[in-house]
């Protein structure tokens, strides 16, 4: 054990070293972002800021543009997604470019233009917010209140993109499916482990909702994310803060660890997942520049996403086992599926994110594959200290590493409209963490053959 544990930390510290020179010396320079990007992002920072105020300006900019001309404009269109800024003295809606760019939209004068059943453009205006969509629009730049902003004008009803309605209705439907399979495949037995094993029980929650989302912190402060991206930050602890998932349970299979414990812990953790991760997001991002958690936002959406549908497959298992055996298999695929659904189809529907190297260049995927690797290292450490045997340890190390980034995925994208995150990085950052978390896995299982060896293996 002590030649392990030797082994362990030598690795560890060779790393630490090499992450920290890295980021220091060669981590790339940030960019100095263009005048338009620039200006957007400080326009939709700034009417953020107005939001939360009695600000006379917030009141002139939304009944200037209802008496604005565009004669003479001419239309055109382009892909981007509705915003909507609540504010003391009203509301005000915006249009943001999938290239950044901010426009305000000019509303007609009459409130019942925007309801459902209206005719025109602006019809159920309220129901598209957050959908990727085509806008066709009058655009003119003018300035209210010593404030240049650039007005739009809807001259279509704006078009939904076919990937977004997509992904909109799979996100939810997988996902609800992938905890109703996950809840099918509970019995009582499984939370009897805390009484046979409770060493193992206790330890992995520790390292779940204890370490891993510390060791976030640590590397979002060490590389710089904190301050400069606060909202890639606050994704990664909204990753770390996520319970496990059927990803854990998958590679503790094949890593030939021990599956009863890793199923018990994934459903452990995705019960405590109700109260610590609005907790945790709370402790370690609430005084982050910028942001503000929504904390009971976030513990309903993980109620009706997560606690609901697992206690409806443990339901369905408890008045229908055989039905719950016949089709296990197939709800272990379909959460598997979810993942790389999410995964693929956020990866096309953000393509544009690649091209901002200065937010998403190496340092970025760097970091979070270096938290993956330092929460299984962490995670099986600390249960081989604790003297666990090398098959709970790697279902262990497992169950630190690979989180739910499914669930922090939909969270993220039903929170980033309310939470101003402008560039979606939340969603973005739990995107990556998944793929990440895959390869990581299979890299660990390697490892385990050589510092965790287990009986069984050839």
């Amino acid at each position: 054990m002590r030649k392990v544990v030797a082994v362990c930390l030598v690795m560890f510290c060779s790393l630490l070293y090499s992450v920290a020179v890295y980021a220091k010396d060669s981590a790339p320079k940030k960019k100095s972002p263009t005048k338009k990007s620039f200006v957007s992002k400080a326009l939709y920072d700034h009417l953020s800021s107005l939001a939360k105020e009695e600000s006379t300006t917030f009141a002139k900019l939304r009944e200037g543009g209802k008496k604005l001309s565009f004669a003479g404009a001419k239309e055109s269109s382009f892909v981007g997604n509705l915003r909507l800024l609540s504010g003391r003295v009203g509301e005000l809606y915006l249009i943001r470019e999938v290239t950044g760019k901010v426009y305000l939209l000019s509303l007609p004068e009459k409130a019942s233009a925007l309801q459902k059943g209206a005719k025109g453009p602006y019809a159920n205006l309220r129901a598209k917010i957050k959908h990727k969509m085509t806008f066709f629009v009058k655009t003119k730049k003018t300035t209210i209140a010593g404030l240049e902003v650039m007005f739009a004008k809807l001259t279509k009803p704006p078009k939904r993109e076919l990937l977004d309605r997509l992904f909109f209705i799979a996100i939810i439907l997988l996902l609800f499916l992938t905890m109703v399979g996950m809840g099918m495949t509970l019995t009582g037995n499984d939370f009897a482990q805390i009484l046979r094993n409770p060493k193992g029980m206790i330890v992995g929650p520790i390292c779940q909702f204890g370490l891993l989302p510390l060791i976030a912190v640590g590397i979002g402060y060490l590389f710089g994310f904190y301050k400069s991206y606060p909202f890639i930050f606050v994704g990664m602890i909204l990753v770390c803060a996520s319970p496990g998932g059927v990803t854990s349970n998958l590679m503790t299979y094949f890593a030939k660890g021990d599956v009863a414990l890793s199923v018990s812990l994934t459903a452990l953790s995705t019960i405590l997942s109700l109260v610590l991760t609005p907790l945790l997001l709370t402790l370690y991002a609430s005084n982050v520049p910028s942001v503000s958690i929504p904390v009971g936002t976030v513990f309903t959406q993980i109620l009706v996403l997560v606690i609901v549908p697992l206690f409806v497959g443990m339901l369905v298992r408890n008045r229908a086992e055989a039905f719950a055996l016949r089709t296990e298999k197939i709800f272990a695929g379909i959460g598997v599926f979810a993942l790389f659904f999410l995964i693929v189809v956020g990866v096309l529907g953000n393509l544009d994110k690649f091209a901002d190297t200065s937010r998403y260049g190496l340092k970025f995927y760097l970091a979070i594959f270096i938290m993956t690797l330092c929460g299984m290292f962490f995670g099986a450490l600390f249960a081989k200290l604790l003297q666990l045997p090398n098959q709970q340890v790697r279902a262990i190390s497992l169950e630190t590493g690979l989180q739910n980034s499914s669930l922090a995925m939909t969270i993220a994208l039903l929170l980033q409209d309310r939470m101003g995150d402008f560039y979606s990085s939340m969603f973005f950052t739990s995107g990556i963490f998944g793929l990440w978390m895959y390869i990581a896995g299979f890299l660990s299982i390697f490892v385990y053959r050589s510092l965790l060896p287990v009986s069984d293996e050839g």
